[in-house]
């Protein structure tokens, strides 16, 4: 049975009184589930009654936006993610771009800045209450808007190589996506007694594979606002839970934490996806909780993960298979090719491609990542880095053209780069050096900070901006990101002195 039919079900048949999604403590039932939905689907017949319609969600990680995901993708519509993270004005004109006939949102999303006039311009915006309850905010869907059979679920990613684009992911590639990770529910069973935890953001494949995960397999959902050590560590003990997900970032916070091991004691296994996990923070949480560290890579355009450890393979590989993303996934095939698409024989280092049925071309087709790569003999793959400039910051994809140009917009700043830079927590950080206009006041890193802020989504905010006379160019006249580095790193070392001194 596919999601969608999964899905359905779960709409017309679970238990009105059981306990569905946990947040902030207070548990929804099915039939709160179930009542939303219902009332989403009786506006969306009216406002966007065709197969394949879009539908834009302006997604949070709240109960009543589950209940939304769960009605669009049952009815058989698309679902089109908007971001809740992105400021008021990239949110509108993300919102423009799309076209969309309807858009749900919840009330302190629509109230921003320009966000509501955006979606009236082109159809019709529903406001979700927190209780689940729908009302109509402005605007009229038009009789005839383009729709997108065939498409589940249209993601914005920040991509790898350029602007951002939106993904288009089949059902089918959620439904292999759910088989590779193993999220199959047991025959004649529509709902279990265990739990999930689902705390990253609904927006990103990460939080919505795990959501679906919950859902199909018809588990109680532990749904988190946000990432924080002490609920996710409350929510595994108060459940018990066996499984988690953390991405290197939140591994990096409960070590740091010094979370007692017998509040993790019921844990068996932590997955870490989105990015590199490096060896030895697995092996410091292995040491610290006895719990295995079970990398996975994927990818938005896969739907998931495509490759990973398992437990059996832990207990066998670990000690010499120590900073692999794993093996492939069943249902998944990978090789490494050079710039020319010839395959690379074992142990050399090029581009990874993976053919699969989670891909968008489908599993014929040979998708070609970003990622460069070495399979070994073993059939390991180990990620060696990326054939383009995106950093990732504890997961989320920065590109450093987009804050490149916010700061240019600063009528202070002649000219910027952004490079990233190693970070122990968090994989690597955004750091940015400016050039100064001549003619005016040299503007100061807070200045230039909240800058960033107002415009930009928090990950996307450097961590560290030096400003510059001229910045450092190679010969070409080309900026030097590795002299940028080098700068940026000899302006933050007597900070970091200095609070290592105060420790």
């Amino acid at each position: 049975m596919g999601i969608r039919d999964r899905l359905s079900r779960l709409l017309a048949e679970a238990a009105a009184d059981a306990e569905a999604i946990e947040h902030h403590g207070e548990w929804w039932t099915w039939g709160q589930v179930q009542e939303t939905a219902r009332d989403v689907v009786e506006a969306l017949d009216a406002a966007a009654p065709h197969t394949g319609a879009r539908v834009g969600v302006v997604l949070e990680n709240r109960p009543e936006h589950i209940a939304v995901v769960a009605a669009v993708i049952a009815s058989g519509r698309c679902l089109v993610m908007l971001s809740p993270l992105q400021p008021a004005t990239r949110l509108a004109a993300d919102i423009a771009r799309c076209e969309l006939p309807v858009v749900v949102s919840g009330a302190e999303a629509l109230a921003r800045e320009g966000v509501l006039d955006a979606v009236t311009a082109h159809g019709a915006a529903l406001e979700l209450a927190t209780d689940g309850r729908l009302r109509p905010a402005g605007g009229t869907a038009p009789a005839e808007a383009p729709a997108n059979p065939g498409v589940a679920v249209e993601m914005l990613t920040s991509g790898t190589t350029g602007p951002p684009k939106r993904v288009h992911l089949r059902i089918g590639q959620l439904d292999q996506a759910l088989v590779s990770g193993g999220q199959i529910p047991k025959d004649g069973r529509l709902l279990s007694r265990s739990a999930s935890l689902v705390s990253a953001p609904l927006v990103h494949i990460g939080g919505l594979w795990r959501a679906l995960a919950c859902l199909a397999t018809g588990r109680r959902m532990l749904l988190m606002p946000r990432f924080a050590v002490e609920p996710w560590v409350s929510a595994v003990e108060r459940h018990g839970l066996r499984a988690a997900s953390l991405v290197p970032a939140a591994i990096r916070a409960v070590l740091d934490a010094g979370v007692p091991k017998e509040r993790l004691a019921s844990l068996q296994v932590v997955t870490s996806g989105t990015a590199p996990c490096p060896a030895e923070l697995a092996d410091a949480f292995f040491r610290t909780y006895g719990i295995p560290v079970l990398m996975t890579y994927g990818a938005t355009e896969f739907a998931g993960a495509v490759a990973g450890w398992t437990l059996p393979l832990h207990q066998r590989w670990w000690q010499g298979k120590a900073g692999s993303a794993g093996r492939a996934f069943d249902g998944v095939e990978l090789r490494v090719t050079g710039e020319d698409g010839t395959e690379l024989p074992v142990g050399r280092t090029g581009r990874l491609e993976v053919r699969t049925e989670q891909s968008t071309g489908g599993g014929r087709v040979w998708t070609r990542t970003n990622d460069l790569a070495r399979i070994d003999a073993d059939r390991f793959v180990w990620i060696e880095g990326r054939a383009d400039d995106a950093i990732v910051r504890g997961g989320f994809k920065v590109q450093p053209e987009t804050v490149q140009r916010v700061l240019e917009s600063h009528p202070a700043v002649r000219e910027a780069a952004v490079a990233g830079l190693p970070d122990p927590r968090l994989g690597e950080v955004p750091v940015a050096a400016v050039e100064a206009e001549p003619e005016q006041p040299a503007p100061d890193t807070a200045e230039l900070v909240a800058h960033c802020r107002a415009r930009l989504t928090p990950y996307e905010v450097p961590a560290h901006i030096v400003v510059l006379d001229a910045l450092p160019r190679t010969p070409s006249g080309k900026v030097s990101r590795v002299e940028l580095l080098d700068l940026v790193r000899a302006r933050i070392a007597p900070q970091e002195r200095v609070k290592e001194d105060q420790r």
